[in-house]
């Protein structure tokens, strides 16, 4: 069976256009029909019909499609092995939002230039998401949160970055005291949901400080705009930049210690690309050399 017929037919199931299925794959429109003919052909039955302008699978089609993205991943895979000598092949890493636009680009950008044959698919998400999605193989590796629980065996763990919790203010309070100030201003708070958000929210307590809420959300770019309108204060993590431009805004130290926000990489040990996330693992430390020693103790 032609691998490049699955691709066809997959790709118009999933966008439900010939068109641009065709697009996606650099392939002319009759190209990508004549494919998912010759397909149904082998199979002895139809897996598409057409609806008007749109392409959807038939109930044969329906019943196949999932086991042909399964199929295309194993030959995606095998060419990886084929090919481990010369470290080419795709890897699929997810990102959270902020690991996205701060670490991402610098480490695929030295990736790529160390090992030219590397495709990498770049799943957004958030923390909460990835890990379990590196631990069922939908990931090979993700940029996330450090999980507040002990992770499985079955995967790896490499420490990138620390983020200490700040308060985050408008610049006319750069020389305030952090406390007064989440007692005393309004509080723009980082979601509770998210794990960053727990942090601030257990320094709150251990602090003994009840805050004035206003607004709760899950973006730490939002909230830092918020803050220089003069919505109010944050508490959250010293993130990564980049920041929005033109915000004037001070980041005050706490004065209680308290566990930073760890970001890392995690990784599955079983995953046939091991030596893949090997390379986005030392770039990643070689840019972000910080908790170095710290993440070499940890790692492997």
């Amino acid at each position: 069976m032609n691998t490049d017929f699955l691709k066809s037919f997959v790709a118009v199931v999933e966008h439900d256009s010939m068109a641009e299925a065709a697009r996606r794959l650099n392939l002319t429109p009759a190209a990508v029909g004549q494919q998912v003919r010759a397909l149904e052909r082998e199979m002895g039955t139809p897996l598409v019909k057409r609806m008007g302008r749109t392409v959807t699978p038939t109930e044969s089609g329906d019943r196949i499609v999932e086991r042909a993205r399964e199929l295309l991943t194993q030959v995606t895979d095998l060419r990886t092995v084929a090919n481990d000598a010369t470290l080419s092949g795709d890897l699929r890493l997810g990102a959270g939002t902020n690991a996205l636009l701060g670490m991402v680009p610098d480490i695929l950008a030295a990736l790529v230039k160390r090992y030219p044959g590397v495709n990498v698919y770049v799943q957004p998400g958030y923390s909460v998401d990835m890990h379990p999605a590196v631990q069922r193989g939908e990931l090979d590796a993700a940029i996330v949160l450090q999980s507040p629980v002990a992770l499985p065996k079955t995967l790896g763990w490499q420490l990138l970055r620390e983020e200490p919790l700040v308060v985050l203010a408008p610049a006319k309070w750069a020389n305030a005291d952090p406390h007064e100030l989440l007692m005393s201003q309004p509080l723009i708070r980082y979601d509770r949901t998210q794990w960053g958000g727990r942090l601030a929210d257990q320094y709150l307590r251990k602090a003994g400080i009840k805050p004035r809420e206003r607004f709760e959300l899950n973006a730490l770019g939002p909230i830092a705009v918020m803050v220089d309108r003069g919505l109010g204060i944050s508490l959250v993590p010293d993130w990564i930049r980049p920041w929005p431009e033109g915000l004037n805004l001070v980041r005050i130290p706490l004065p209680l210690p308290f566990e930073p926000r760890r970001v890392g990489l995690i990784w599955s040990r079983a995953s046939l690309r091991l030596r893949l996330v090997e390379a986005v693992r030392e770039e990643a430390m070689a840019l972000f050399p910080v908790a170095a020693g710290r993440a070499r103790r940890g790692g492997r």
